[in-house]
């Protein structure tokens, strides 16, 4: 069904930047880049999708029971997203908060086109109908130039308006803190938008500048038609490599600092902050729980606990689950059992996401879902949809959403300021 052809790079990061580049083409394109931040679980640098021959793309209802069909059927490569509201398909929830996006619910395609860069190789996977363009493409792309992000003067000033003014936020957490006090949840992951209304960006040179400040494990790019997706993604939601799980939430958060000394100490307070850790922990045993609904009897385990690491913008404390299941099992039931992920929702997750639907003043749309792919094996890798611009050009629409997760020992305060240093390198690279 796929031919393939290898050739060898030899400056890679100038070949991807040719390649995202060359990218802007297509209407359809999912763009995966781990800005070289390789580990046990990584299966290649970066990966580009173009040109669906098929695709598919609905709202919440039957949702997973299409992409289960649709996954089965081309038992191919496929590329997409999952939005956050696809909860509504899993549980008897509902979102009817404001939605200046309008994106669907899910949408995947079977790209003609798959180009994956592992070291300094790279592979050309092409449907047998466009395999004659292997080479030529490879040839276009190797000798294009990419303009400098420098010589960009970037999108015209942004007027970034507030779902949710300060103090209003500070009225919300309060009511999510009473909930806690109450009982109904022990933390909940609370949201704010940020957005911008008649503003015409342009979505490659700025997904360039926020990938370039940021340089995340988990970037992606993603074009559907008029609407787009910029991520400077910190956060792994689920990997499935043969009969492994790999889950790798995020909860704790510190900025940067420029001085050394003072950088090491903020890093080192985060280690030990009890509240953070104790955040990190319960999403720990929440993801271990849905983990446990498919794997193997005594298989789920804590890799890693609480363990931080430096991003050029902010620390961040990861945990790494793992887990081993029966090859038998279809791999789209796997994420639907463990989705919207637990970093973004809370625990317990169902009554943590009718509170914060309750409480948040926008639909958060792709915003907290996933975008990745999977392989016609059944594996598959999704990133979790933070730090990342939203736009739908024909609306002139720009939307991006940040938010902190609420425990009992949470500060108004100190949740909103934690909201700003996350929101840092989206607002930069819109007001400059």
């Amino acid at each position: 069904m796929r031919k393939k052809a290898t050739y060898t790079i030899r400056d890679v990061a100038a070949f991807k930047e040719a390649l995202l580049d060359w990218a802007g083409r297509f209407t359809e394109v999912v763009w995966l880049d781990s800005n070289q931040h390789q580990d046990q679980y990584s299966s290649f640098e970066a990966v580009l999708a173009v040109d669906s021959l098929t695709s598919i793309r609905t709202d919440t209802h039957n949702a997973f029971d299409a992409l289960r069909a649709y996954q089965k059927t081309t038992q191919d490569w496929i590329f997409g997203y999952l939005s956050y509201d696809l909860k509504n398909d899993i549980e008897a929830l509902s979102s009817d908060n404001a939605d200046g996006l309008n994106f669907p619910e899910l949408y995947f395609f079977q790209p003609k086109k798959l180009i994956r860069i592992k070291g300094n190789k790279v592979d050309f996977l092409y449907l047998n109908g466009v395999a004659e363009d292997m080479e030529t493409d490879f040839s276009e792309i190797s000798e294009l130039k990419v303009a400098d992000m420098e010589s960009d003067n970037g999108p015209e000033a942004a007027k970034i308006k507030l779902r949710i003014f300060k103090d209003e936020y500070f009225k919300r957490v309060s009511r999510l803190l009473h909930h806690i006090h109450r009982g109904d949840v022990y933390e909940a992951n609370f949201c704010q938008e940020f957005y911008v209304e008649a503003l015409e960006i342009k979505p490659y040179a700025t997904y360039r500048r926020l990938n370039a400040i940021s340089r995340p494990p988990f970037a992606a790019f993603m074009r559907l038609d008029d609407k787009y997706l910029l991520s400077a993604s910190p956060e792994r939601y689920l990997k499935k490599m043969g009969d492994t799980l790999i889950s790798q939430p995020i909860k704790g958060t510190a900025r940067r600092a420029k001085d050394k000394e003072e950088d090491e100490r903020l890093k080192k307070a985060l280690e030990t902050d009890t509240k953070e850790r104790a955040e990190n922990i319960m999403i720990v045993d929440l993801v271990r729980n849905d983990l446990s609904k498919n794997a193997n009897k005594g298989s789920v385990r804590v890799a890693e606990l609480c363990k931080v690491y430096s991003f050029p913008q902010v620390h961040q404390m990861i945990s790494t689950i793992t887990a081993e299941v029966s090859q038998a099992i279809d791999p789209v039931q796997l994420i639907r059992e463990s989705f919207p992920m637990g970093s973004m929702t809370g625990a317990p997750k169902v009554s943590a996401m009718k509170i914060i639907e309750a409480l948040e003043a926008s639909k958060r749309s792709l915003y907290s879902g996933a975008v990745g792919y999977f392989t016609p094996e059944g594996d598959f890798d999704f990133n979790v949809v933070i730090r990342s611009i939203l736009y739908n050009a024909t609306r002139k629409y720009v939307s991006y959403s940040v938010g902190s997760a609420i425990t009992a020992k949470a500060a108004p305060d100190r949740e909103y300021e934690e909201c700003l240093i996350k929101a840092k390198a989206m607002r930069e690279v819109l007001e400059r």
